[in-house]
């Protein structure tokens, strides 16, 4: 769990093909024949079809059917249906937690899967406030985070090293709440991914720290900012990109050593811009960002990083609580309310920005100390991450996403 720093950011010049994260997106001749575009990236499309062991047309719909799915719920929370909770399975199907009869009956009549669990998600996440509240009693090192499983229907907390007096004491709180919670072993170690790369174009203070540039979004006045990873704004710094100062940190929540949410954002410098696409690497035409919807648990997400690209993966787990080590020997630091997925990344990707087709999800905070990925690696089997949610960064801070 130590902590790495991924800067890359976006200035008002042109942007070459290597450049992570946004990019300028330019504008057609006039009067010129559109090509109608496919409604997924197909690039995308290819690697998630790898990622899931199945063709590129079954990959299509499972998109397809998950979108339809999300928007089933969306319409029938917005009528007044009591869920409490809803994942995507392994297959792709969404199933919604209800409490009742009549709202097992609403969400069958639209076509969804439906259980009544012996939990569900506000029980679960009380448990999940009962150890957030033990971790701010005393930092639980050896502890590598806990979250609500919808799917298992329990809290989760990973433990990296069982020994650890902090890592006892916890768990000993764990084990008061019985049956709701499941303790895995995991050995691993978690950071915030900010590495320094040495002669970085895109960095902090115009040093060599440096993070990946996360999504724009402007306040109600039209002013713009950067939603990032709260750690790498993390003293306001000045942000740098090819050379150039862009932006300029304006709030984090996110302290070393205090108990913290991962989510900041800075303010654009005038005659600079976000795109609305999301750069690729290379590895694929940069999708557009058409909306900011919450993603399910269990559906197909990327992310863009300046170390490792273009990967892919599933949602684990939403309102996640991790313990990140400071790998410079600083303070542990526990982190609330991150999403966790299995997408691969490594030290510079924070702030990258997460997608699930054409929906942004959020920004990557950090994931297991010393993980390899492959550069453009998609799916990486047994690799893992966290991201901060656009969607909750957005709403404390008042910010309405930026959308093509």
């Amino acid at each position: 769990m130590a902590i790495n720093l991924r800067k890359s950011l976006i200035a008002g010049i042109a942007v070459s093909a290597v450049v992570p994260a946004v990019l300028w997106a330019t504008g057609s001749s006039a009067g010129a024949a559109q090509p109608q575009q496919p409604k997924y990236q197909p690039e995308m499309v290819s690697v998630l079809a790898k990622t899931l062991g199945i063709d590129e047309r079954a990959a299509v719909a499972r998109l397809d059917r998950e979108a339809d799915q999300q928007q089933k719920l969306t319409d029938l929370t917005r009528g007044g249906l009591r869920v409490d909770g809803a994942f995507v399975d392994a297959s792709g199907n969404l199933t919604v937690n209800t409490t009742d009869a009549s709202s097992a009956a609403r969400a069958r009549s639209a076509g969804l899967a439906v259980r009544t669990p012996a939990r569900g998600e506000a029980e679960l996440n009380r448990v999940q406030a009962r150890l957030d509240a033990a971790a701010s009693r005393q930092v639980p090192a050896g502890v590598a985070s806990w979250s609500v499983d919808l799917a298992a229907d329990v809290v989760t907390v990973e433990v990296s090293d069982a020994a650890k007096p902090q890592a006892k004491a916890f768990l000993a709180e764990a084990a008061k709440l019985g049956g709701a919670v499941k303790v895995v072993s995991t050995g691993q170690r978690l950071e915030t991914q900010a590495t320094v790369y040495p002669g970085s174009k895109m960095n902090i203070n115009g040093g060599s720290g440096y993070c990946s540039v996360g999504f724009g979004a402007r306040n109600s006045s039209g002013t713009q900012y950067l939603v990032s990873a709260g750690h790498c704004v993390a003293g306001l710094p000045s942000l740098y990109f090819n050379g150039s100062a862009f932006a300029k940190g304006t709030a984090t929540r996110f302290a070393l050593g205090s108990s913290s949410v991962d989510m900041g954002v800075a303010k654009i410098n005038s005659g600079n811009s976000i795109a609305t696409t999301v750069g690729t690497w290379g590895a694929t035409t940069n999708p557009a960002v058409r909306g900011g919807t919450k993603a399910s648990v269990g559906s197909s997400i990327c992310k863009s990083g300046a170390t490792t690209g273009w990967t892919c993966g599933t949602i684990k787990a939403y309102n996640v609580t991790v313990t990140y080590t400071d790998q410079n020997g600083g303070p542990d630091t526990v982190v609330r309310g991150l999403a966790s997925s299995s997408v691969c990344t490594m030290g510079g990707d924070s702030g990258g920005a997460y997608i699930s087709g054409n929906q942004a999800q959020g920004m990557t905070s950090g994931g297991p100390t010393g993980q390899q990925c492959t550069f453009n690696g998609g799916n990486q089997s047994g690799k893992s991450s966290y991201f901060q949610p656009l969607s909750d960064a957005l709403s404390y801070y008042g910010l309405t996403l930026n959308v093509g």
